[in-house]
């Protein structure tokens, strides 16, 4: 009994607190033990892996609980929306690996929340305010001083009915008028100083057209959007705490509006949960700024490798697995925090140690004559793809006379502890036989042009003679069969860990050395053929993936990450 009692409690430790509110609403019969989340992402740019850590935790919460997760698109801006967005917010889920029950749009209630409005106002309850933006902000008042009533709030019902149809025409101007909830001018929550509902928008919607022109605020359609879909358990992030007693206030108007009895009121209603955002250290998470950046050309659109976008950590070569394994490492808090890149890198890492096929690849190249080998031979060396998988496929590598190696991998003045090649020394190049250095050529400025070495033929990889040991394996390509490559190395978007507590301009604060190309690069014939979407290691170097931009006689790659997280002991210096 003991040992079960322990594993139970370990269960218990491991669910995030939202996990185990969910499940006292299941033991108490809440909803008929029914769970139904939402994901309500509003269409006006691409998903960030912000975005992510929601999406984990609404579509996680209705699997684990036998659920049902809907999306909702909040589409109540028309001016800031459009399908382009909606396209991508569908693929980005379904690459994480979530299924959606349903798909709704706020804008499928728009009649319905409209007619809830005229019964708000009929009720006394909503009123036309006239002012402008700059003179509501004003009479709101303070955290600390209460808030001057409008000079419209007692106006006439029948005169707020008259305006507010009149705000929903092609003559309405924009910022002229505003519908308001008569709520409490001195309520110490801001949001309930009698809130906006809805406002006056004449771009045409991407989903309605020109039907309307006037527009719910977010605030007055979240709540009932959830109410009308049967939400048990509205999850979403602490800044939208302050919300929540609006979002039940509009909720309590809604179910008299309906006829519906109060009793069992708390029981029947969504329940409201927050949880701390996914911020990152050396990158902006704001919509507005990400928006920025592409708008202005800061980066190479919202799929650039250097941004915090899925579509851009998809080019980059993140895996789905990653990105929610690093998740599930930070969890789900009350507090918010600064999550450091390099755990999400570590994931990454992780990740793709398990699934990347190895190819050869040398970025900057110099040349390595290997003098013995028989002029015009070649032979077919045989490459696991990857070790890490007992079932491993493998390829084959060309190997010559002619080789290209890393210039680093060279020295002609060793310290003791080089063990890569060096004059007079044996190294042992990967999948094919063993080597020793015999001098090199340089250049009349005294650059290393080539390098010669002996191979010794009774060494090749799988050969008795291969067991001799050396200290060094370096990798190769043969200079005949290979491909030319593009590289493009990323470094962090920012040169500051936190650039959105900064009072700078935050394009003061870009890392100028964040994308690096490398244009002489070769890369073996077998990676050359690797397509977008397959995740690889170029050995000794790191993780990479084929960039969209990559054609068969052009091969370009982007680098993921490197092998070990040298940029943070390059930081330390």
């Amino acid at each position: 009994m003991a040992v079960i009692e322990e594993n139970t409690n370990e269960e218990k430790k491991s669910i995030s607190f939202v996990e185990q509110l969910v499940e006292e609403d299941l033991a108490e019969g809440k909803n008929g033990g029914r769970i139904q989340t939402r994901f309500p992402p509003e269409p006006n740019g691409y998903l960030h892996i912000g975005h992510a850590k929601a999406i984990c935790m609404d579509f996680g919460v209705a699997e684990k609980y036998n659920g049902v997760c809907n999306l909702r698109f909040d589409d109540t801006n028309p001016s800031k929306e459009n399908n382009e967005y909606v396209e991508n917010i569908l693929h980005d889920i379904s690459w994480l690996g979530f299924k959606w029950g349903n798909i709704y749009y706020a804008s499928d209630y728009f009649q319905k929340l409209w007619d809830f409005a005229i019964w708000m106002i009929k009720k006394g309850r909503a009123y036309v305010d006239e002012q402008t933006p700059e003179q509501i902000a004003e009479q709101k008042g303070t955290p600390t001083e209460p808030g001057r009533p409008s000079p419209y709030r007692d106006r006439p019902i029948e005169e707020n009915l008259e305006l507010f149809n009149k705000m929903n025409t092609p003559e309405a101007v924009e910022g002229s008028m505003v519908l308001r909830a008569k709520l409490d001018m001195a309520n110490p929550n801001m949001h309930f100083r009698d809130p906006i509902m809805y406002r006056i928008i004449q771009t045409p919607h991407h989903r309605t057209g020109t039907k309307w022109h006037c527009y719910p605020m977010y605030d007055f359609a979240h709540g009932q959007s959830d109410y009308f879909e049967g939400v048990t358990h509205s999850i979403c992030t602490l800044e939208f705490v302050p919300h929540r007693p609006l979002y039940n206030e509009f909720i309590d108007f809604l179910k008299e509006y309906d006829g519906t009895a109060s009793e069992g009121l708390n029981d029947n209603r969504p329940r409201q949960i927050e949880f701390n955002r996914l911020n990152l250290t050396y990158t902006v998470m704001s919509k507005r700024k990400l928006h920025t950046l592409v708008d202005e050309h800061l980066v190479n659109g919202w799929d650039d490798p250097r941004m915090p976008t899925l579509c851009g950590m998809r080019r980059r070569g993140y895996s789905p697995e990653s990105i929610r394994m690093f998740i599930n490492s930070i969890g789900y808090t009350k507090f918010d925090a600064l999550n450091d890149m390099a755990l999400l890198e570590a994931s990454v890492r992780e990740d793709l140690n398990k699934k990347a096929t190895r190819v050869s690849a040398v970025l900057d190249p110099v040349k390595l004559v290997i003098t013995n080998y028989p002029d015009g031979q070649t032979e077919e060396m045989v490459a696991i793809n990857n070790p890490e998988d007992e079932n491993s496929s493998t390829h084959t590598i060309t190997f010559s006379k002619n080789l290209w190696i890393e210039r680093a991998d060279f020295m002609e003045d060793a310290p003791k502890k080089f063990f890569r090649m060096t004059p007079g020394k044996e190294v042992r190049l990967k999948n094919a036989y063993i080597i020793k250095c015999t001098g090199c050529t340089k250049d009349e400025n005294g650059n290393i042009i080539e390098i010669q070495a002996e191979y010794d033929p009774e060494s090749k990889s799988g050969m008795a003679g291969a067991n001799r040991k050396v200290k060094g394996t370096l990798h190769w390509v043969s200079c005949d069969h290979c491909k030319k490559a593009e590289v493009r190395e990323y470094d962090r978007l920012f040169n500051i860990e936190n650039p959105s507590a900064d009072d700078r301009d935050f394009r003061e604060l870009l890392n100028p050395e964040s994308l690096k190309v490398y244009n002489n690069c070769y890369v073996e014939n077998y990676a050359a053929e690797r397509k977008p979407g397959e995740y690889l290691q170029f050995q000794r170097i790191g993780y990479f993936m084929a960039d969209l931009d990559t054609t068969s006689e052009h091969p370009v790659f982007n680098k993921t990450v490197g092998l070990k997280d040298t940029w943070a002991k390059q930081n330390k210096k």
